[in-house]
């Protein structure tokens, strides 16, 4: 994931964090109020964000994204520090679409995310990505959360799954739809901005398909098996081998969306 630092070389891709950074705190700080967990979840429709961001403007939305959450902990009231595993959650909730859209083998439809054509293809391929980035977000809070002693992981991930893949799947596809052919026309896709030789060599499903399994059956290992008191071994343990398989897969995954829009 040599992008994920050599970015901050490209002024543009710098603004690009500020963008998403600003744009996402700016929309949870408003729902703070709609509590679900004190002090940890509140109603998140701008969790949709990281999903478009992270398609759209790839390593910049990872940064962005986590930075956007912790500023929404801090001025929202409810930074502490289950903000630690907040802010690594939110980078791969931002970081999963970048890797994932056009890497997913036959569920990919092999368009941009226009929802102008094939339609059903593209909806298939964003639900994928969209519950994937949701997973792994999960996964990375609930554990850090259990292992601070805060919560059970089997309450809280379950809660933000839901709620991150909820507002995503259904507020994802007219974002798109009105959003993205804009985005593109300003020439701030990330294919556009990111020097060639800062972009992966290759995209690699297997890596994808990592991104997109490995955080599912990490939840429901931990709620369905483990279940239990927060801060547990077990738990503890098995989030370090998701964390780091995951983390793994990401690195080898590479991306793929970049030779999506070069073929549109």
């Amino acid at each position: 994931m040599r992008e994920l630092l050599t970015m901050w070389r490209d002024t543009r891709m710098v603004m690009l964090v500020a963008v998403v950074a600003a744009v996402y705190a700016a929309l949870l700080i408003p729902f703070k109020l709609f509590t679900i967990l004190p002090g940890l979840t509140s109603i998140r429709p701008a969790n949709v964000l990281p999903v478009f961001f992270g398609i759209a403007f790839g390593p910049a939305a990872a940064w962005g994204s986590a930075i956007g959450n912790l500023i929404g902990d801090v001025f929202g009231g409810t930074f502490g520090p289950g903000s630690v595993g907040g802010f690594v959650g939110n980078f791969f909730f931002g970081l999963v679409g970048y890797k994932l859209w056009g890497n997913l083998g036959p569920l990919s439809s092999g368009e941009e995310p226009d929802f102008r054509d094939q339609r059903l293809r593209q909806l298939i391929e964003y639900v994928a990505v969209a519950v994937a980035a949701a997973a792994a977000c999960a996964a990375i809070i609930a554990w850090v959360v259990d292992a601070l002693e805060l919560v059970p992981f089997s309450v809280l991930g379950p809660i933000i799954l839901t709620n991150n893949a909820v507002s995503a799947i259904v507020l994802g596809p007219p974002l798109f739809y009105l959003a993205y052919p804009r985005v593109k026309e300003m020439g701030l896709l990330y294919p556009d901005v990111l020097r060639n030789e800062d972009l992966p060599d290759r995209a690699n499903s297997a890596g994808a398909w990592a991104i997109l399994v490995v955080p599912l059956v990490w939840i429901g290992i931990a709620v369905f098996v483990l279940g239990g008191a927060p801060g547990s071994t077990a738990q503890i343990g098995l989030g370090a081998v998701g964390f780091l398989v995951t983390a793994a897969a990401a690195y080898v995954a590479g991306e793929n969306f970049s030779a999506v829009v070069r073929d549109a």
